[in-house]
């Protein structure tokens, strides 16, 4: 997943010089962004790929913020939350970043905001440099 959100980050950045720098911050944007892909009533089956860009995008802020580490999540856990992988917080506990911004396009921003997701999300370590 980090690779895929590499090549997602180096693909919009490049084109549309957006901020994506891995910053809790910046996931105000990826809310922005998925607010955008919802705007004109769209299928989600048209943007998947980009909702699997900004997924593995968030996952990776938490990885890179949180002391997160990508899994791969085991039959229950794939059948709980809908997707193969995963992060793991420093605590154990498991989250779903990538169903997490499926969810973001299904509700809206004010209603399922990435930024707020992770400003409460439990067991996460805390990293004070980039």
């Amino acid at each position: 997943m980090r690779t895929c959100a590499g090549t997602f980050v180096s693909r919009v950045t490049t084109r549309k010089r957006l901020p994506l720098d891995y910053s809790v911050a910046s996931l105000r944007l990826v809310d922005f962004l998925v607010d955008g892909l919802r705007r004109d009533g769209v299928d989600e089956a048209r943007v998947s790929g980009a909702l699997l860009g900004l997924g593995a995008y968030v996952g990776e802020v938490l990885v890179r913020r949180a002391d997160a580490q990508w899994v791969d999540f085991d039959a229950a856990q794939q059948a709980y939350f809908g997707q193969p992988v995963g992060v793991r917080m420093p605590d154990g506990r498991v989250w779903n970043p990538l169903g997490k911004v499926r969810n973001c396009f299904t509700a809206g921003s004010s209603q399922e905001s990435l930024r707020t997701f992770y400003l409460t999300l439990h067991g996460r370590g805390r990293r004070t440099a980039a």
